[in-house]
């Protein structure tokens, strides 16, 4: 039950359709009688940076989630952000502190990465491919290489979102392998797709799943549902997949911390999560 004394997390985004957070958050915090909520917030990219700094005029909001189209956008309206967050380029959490200032976080990388991991995956001196350099394919590739990932192979239709990425992890992990512009996801450890391609049921594949390797993991960001074309594809191969919410459940717990309300595991958050598609 919603009252006058709950906090409110705005979770921004745009569509609002495919959110699957507030299905993982809010039955948690009703088992553990916290009163707060996650609420979905459909704003327009060209509202969202009016938008943001509104939401935390609101006495009840106490940070927000961030999701599609404006990751990387928070990151040029917050007041200070995290390491992971200025190497992602973008972030996915915002919160106030102590002085009033807007803070950012970024953790798509760090639950993609734990996702690989739980599922026995080694991440250091591995090689990792991925497709899309927006704001989630940015935090992943970063996470990989603070993991200690040997070889990164970025590919983006943008070649400006591409080169600024290279340029920040050239940056923080001079010793890094990376191999830029090339769309082919032959030979890599591990293959992910952080494009919108998928969202919308008539959408291409985003690479030609018929080059990556069997023994491959092959993972999604997209929520929309659970086995995409791009992981059905990568099933026929013979790839492990790690699906979208995979991620969602391994990051939820840094960001419970963040935002101040303790912590959990994946475990009791995939226990209690009442997730629909």
């Amino acid at each position: 039950m919603i009252d006058g004394r709950t906090k409110l997390i705005a979770h921004i985004g745009y569509p609002t359709e495919p959110f699957k957070s507030p299905m993982i958050y809010n039955p948690w915090f009703e088992a553990r009688k916290i009163n707060a909520a996650v609420v979905p917030m459909g704003c327009k990219r060209e509202d969202y940076p009016a938008f943001l700094k509104l939401v935390f005029r609101l006495s009840n909001v106490c940070g927000a989630l961030i999701t599609m189209p404006h990751k990387v956008t928070t990151l040029k309206l917050v007041d200070d952000a995290s390491v992971a967050a200025k190497v992602a380029g973008a972030c996915n959490a915002v919160k106030i502190d102590e002085r009033g200032r807007m803070i950012g976080d970024m953790f798509d990388g760090e639950g993609f990465v734990r996702g690989v991991q739980r599922k026995g995956r080694r991440v250091a001196g591995a090689s990792l491919f991925v497709a899309g350099c927006g704001g989630v394919g940015s935090a992943i590739a970063a996470s990989m290489a603070r993991a200690g990932g040997a070889r990164l192979g970025l590919y983006d239709v943008s070649g400006p979102a591409l080169g600024a990425l290279v340029n920040r992890l050239q940056a923080h992990y001079p010793n890094l392998e990376i191999i830029a512009g090339s769309g082919d996801p032959a030979g890599y450890d591990i293959v992910v797709n952080a494009t919108p391609l998928g969202m919308e049921k008539d959408d291409p594949l985003p690479i030609d799943v018929d080059r990556i390797s069997p023994s491959a993991l092959v993972g999604e960001v997209a929520l929309q549902q659970e086995i995409t074309p791009f992981l059905a594809a990568a099933r026929a191969q013979g790839c492990e997949v790690q699906v979208g919410v995979d991620m969602l459940f391994e990051q939820i717990p840094a960001y419970l911390e963040f935002l101040g309300f303790g912590t959990t595991t994946p475990d009791e958050l995939r226990r209690l999560a009442q997730i629909h598609y």
